[in-house]
């Protein structure tokens, strides 16, 4: 590299800035280079981790001190280049043109050093002060390679310090080299010498040189390359900054085509391939490579792993252990964690204001409710520690991007990524996922249309909670063919995800940026326990912070619509009339006896009915273990000696009379309670909506008390059955199942097999449910994503089920041909869809990255 035009390179002596006590650091290098692991060598557990503003991209900083010196250093999103092409680009660059970093480190895998320099040189042209940090230098001379520092540090017109970041090796000698580069002062900004294009990158950088907005903010020679480039950013950057671009951007877009209409190379092709050749060079006269006469282990597991029979295998095997280990084991762990949970909320409820007999004050109902809501998600913790714990490993290994590899070619008919597999997976594919997880795992898709296209069709999968629905309506409908029944619902959601991708992808999606897919296999890499287990804490805590400052929003409008307007007077009038008339027939019972005095008042005896029912739920607990039923009866005659009797009544005939009655009066009171709650459902905002729904619903089947199931699923996927069978109630002394019930009942009111088969429809294309759509809020970013998340979904899947039971009632179809026809049509819109060519995003191919597939070689 050279000094702007000139000669050789050296550092430029520049004016010594006065001593100083902080310093901020940004850490670069491309994806896989070891920089996340070098970042936690340097700062230790002194880390933060948080978004830049308006993207959902990490910003991890830490400090760390070096003598009298704080040093503040943040871990910038790994990035082949500093184009515009990917968010991960953009808030790179962002960062280091408005922070303007005291000093930039550049990782570089040291066993692929001629790729990596396309980067390092980008850096050193915009003026930073640049320590390259030689990282993997293990894996660098297992391959025989050997470097020469002094010249490769003249060649480069920076400090080369040689490290191994998961050992610590060499991490002294970097936070020295980091010291005495910002305190040495400003480097002359280095460049490199761009052929028949130099002539009008020296034009324009004079040009943009006599702009004086612009001396203190960015390197005239690099915002100069990147408008001959065609770069958008800079195009903005200068647009910001400068009072008339016009002419600027003008002469750069003439210079542009001149050049590219007498060389038929564009200038970004130019200057990638310039960069490639000085790489080149600079690696011939300043790395040696030994012929150790050993096939590199990478190249040996490769041959395995991503042989063209074997590695479809393998990829199974892989997503089934991840599937196993986090959905299906954390769920076991969740069995762990969740009393925990429930005991904070039985703390919570014994400090809130006590429940009546009837009705709670509106603070414990209203406490409660977000307290279940927050628990419902908090209880997914577990899944992601193991989740996140295994991506890291996933991404430390080098497999992660291998995965992309096998999968890519297919997926990216449907506007989807390689990565997009493992949100699939977690998001349960045929049967048995969460879309929580699997919404949170798309972080990792570098392509932004792409991830967008995922996060909004990861939903449809067959998460667990649609199970029960699932079963009730094939038992009720298709209980002759519900094993392919079954077969239909579990995979008709993966066509209409795949349908939904392509469709976003050419219309909604379609003029998002998109990162050029650059298939880079790193080398394969032991990952470390300590950075496993800090990256999943740190994105777990992420999750809870993040969920956590929504979720009390989003459960508060949830339960004022399930709550009010409330039950009409004369209808709170008789459930009172009622339970006096219970509490009167209880008092009555213990009438001439000694025990009465000690519920004379109302408050002791709800006090009374409060603590049976927290007493037999801690013997249903503990039944079956006689030794933890002696010892909670002794701790209820320790603690509420007046009410023992009640509650723990012995053989004395008094007490067990007593306790009879209680139980005939907290049954009653359930009873009543629920009743209650359902009655307040059905007159709710909520149960309106479903009946005002109906006039357009009947389009689909469906009636009044389906709509309030379906929208009461929004909540959670497993209200929609607990819903129906609240509203499909059975009259006393009946005892037949929730299946009996429905389909009694909906046969009396003209329902068939199609009503069953608009539901299933319906259900598997349903909008994700309250947790999901919390989650895609944090992950997307934006509340317009969010609504969109919603209503595609609902319209979607209401179109669908419209349509098959219309038809299917016109043509005198049962359910069972109904579905059958739908599932073809779908399959062969599939076929059709993959056929056509993937829109073309607002990115370029990136230059110098030719393959789409496959390992990128020196």
């Amino acid at each position: 590299m050279a000094e702007a035009d000139a000669g050789s390179g050296r550092r430029g002596a520049g004016p010594v800035p006065p001593a100083r006590d902080r310093i901020l650091v940004a850490l670069t290098g491309q994806p896989n280079c070891g920089k996340s692991t070098l970042f936690n060598a340097l700062t230790g557990v002194h880390q933060h981790i948080a978004n830049y503003p308006g993207v959902t991209v990490d910003k991890k900083s830490g400090v760390y001190r070096d003598g009298a010196l704080t040093v503040e250093t943040v871990d910038l999103p790994g990035t082949y280049s500093l184009t515009s092409f990917s968010l991960e680009e953009r808030v790179a660059r962002a960062f280091l043109l408005e922070s303007r970093p005291d000093v930039v480190v550049n990782v570089v895998d040291a066993s692929n050093l001629r790729r990596g320099l396309y980067l390092t040189f980008q850096l050193i042209e915009m003026g930073f002060p640049v320590v390259v940090a030689l990282n993997m230098m293990d894996v660098a001379r297992s391959h025989g390679l050997s470097f020469d520092l002094e010249t490769l540090s003249a060649r480069l017109n920076a400090r080369v310090v040689p490290v191994v970041g998961h050992k610590g090796t060499g991490r002294e000698a970097l936070r020295a080299a980091i010291r005495e580069t910002a305190a040495s002062g400003a480097p002359v900004p280095a460049s490199l010498n761009y052929g028949e294009l130099e002539e009008a990158v020296v034009t324009l950088q004079a040009s943009l040189a006599a702009e004086p907005a612009l001396h203190a903010r960015v390197s005239a020679r690099w915002l100069a390359v990147k408008l001959l480039e065609g770069d958008s950013e800079a195009e903005r950057f200068l647009t910001a900054h400068v009072a008339h671009p016009h002419g600027l951007l003008d002469s750069a877009e003439r210079a542009a085509a001149a050049f590219q209409a007498r060389k038929g190379l564009s200038p970004s092709d130019q200057a990638a391939a310039c960069r490639d050749d000085l790489a080149g060079d600079i690696l011939a006269t300043a790395v040696q490579r030994a012929d150790t006469g050993r096939v590199p282990i990478t190249e040996r597991i490769d041959r395995f792993l991503l042989n063209r029979w074997l590695a479809p295998a393998f990829l199974v095997l892989t997503i089934w252990i991840i599937y196993e280990l986090s959905i299906v084991q954390g769920m076991r762990l969740a069995d762990v964690t969740w009393p925990v949970l429930a005991g904070v909320r039985d703390l919570a409820a014994d400090w809130l204001p006590a429940a009546g007999f009837l009705h709670d004050p509106l603070p414990r109902s209203m406490g409660l409710w977000l307290l279940d809501s927050a628990n419902a998600l908090l209880n997914y913790v577990p899944i992601f520690l193991i989740l996140f714990a295994l991506i890291a490993i996933l991404e430390d290994s080098g497999y992660m991007a291998r995965i992309a590899f096998i999968l890519d070619r297919i997926l990216h008919r449907f506007g989807l990524h390689g990565q997009s597999t493992l949100p699939y997976i977690l998001a349960g594919v045929f049967a048995g996922g969460c879309a929580v997880p699997g919404v949170m795992a798309t972080k990792g898709i570098p392509d932004q249309r792409a991830r967008m296209a995922t996060i909004l069709t990861v939903p449809f999968m067959n998460c667990l909670a649609k199970v029960p629905l699932y079963t009730l309506f094939v038992n009720i409908y298709f209980a002759e063919t519900k094993g392919l029944v079954l077969f239909y619902l579990a995979t008709i959601t993966v066509i209409f995800a795949l349908l939904v991708a392509k469709l976003l992808s050419v219309s909604v999606l379609r003029n998002m940026e998109t990162a050029p897919f650059v298939m880079e296999l790193p080398h394969y890499h032991l990952p470390t326990v300590t950075g496993v287990l800090r990256r999943a804490l740190d994105r777990t805590w992420l999750y809870i912070k993040k969920v956590g400052t929504v979720v009390i929003a989003v459960a508060t409008v949830v339960y004022v619509l399930l709550q009010f307007p409330g039950l009409p007077p004369e209808r709170q009038a008789d459930y009172h009339a009622r339970g006096e008339a219970a509490i009167a027939a209880f008092r009555a019972g213990l009438a001439d006896t000694a025990l009465a005095r000690t519920v004379a008042d109302q408050d002791s005896l709800t006090r009374l009915v409060t603590l049976h029912v927290d007493v037999q739920a801690d013997r249903a607990a503990a039944a079956g273990d006689p030794a933890a039923l002696a010892r909670l009866d002794a701790r209820v005659r320790a603690r509420h000696p007046d009410l023992a009797p009640f509650l723990v009544p012995g053989d004395d005939p008094t007490a067990r009379t007593a306790a009879a009655a209680l139980d005939r009066l907290a049954a009653t009171r359930e009873d009543l309670r629920e009743d209650m709650r359902n009655a307040r459902l059905l007159n709710s905002v909520l149960g309106q909506l479903g009946a005002a729904l109906e006039p357009v619903t009947q389009y689909a089947g469906f009636d009044w008390k389906i709509n309030v199931a379906l929208l009461s699923s929004f909540t959670a996927r497993e209200n929609s059955v607990a819903t129906l069978g609240v509203l499909f109630d059975q009259n006393e002394g009946e005892n037949r199942t929730l299946e009996a019930r429905m389909a009694a009942e909906q046969a009396a009111a003209g329902f068939t097999a199609l009503t069953g088969m608009a539901v299933l429809l319906f259900f598997a294309l349903y909008p994700p449910c309250m947790a999901t759509v919390i989650v895609i809020r944090t992950q997307t970013g934006s509340t317009a994503w969010t609504v969109f998340s919603v209503l595609f979904p609902t319209l979607l899947a209401f179109a669908v089920a419209s349509a098959a039971y219309s038809t299917g009632a016109a043509l005198d179809l049962t359910g069972l041909e109904t579905m059958t026809g739908v599932y073809l049509l779908a399959l062969g819109a599939l076929v059709a869809a993959g056929l056509l060519r993937r829109p073309v995003g607002r990115s370029l191919p990136r230059p110098g990255y030719r393959a789409r597939s496959g390992s990128t070689a020196d």
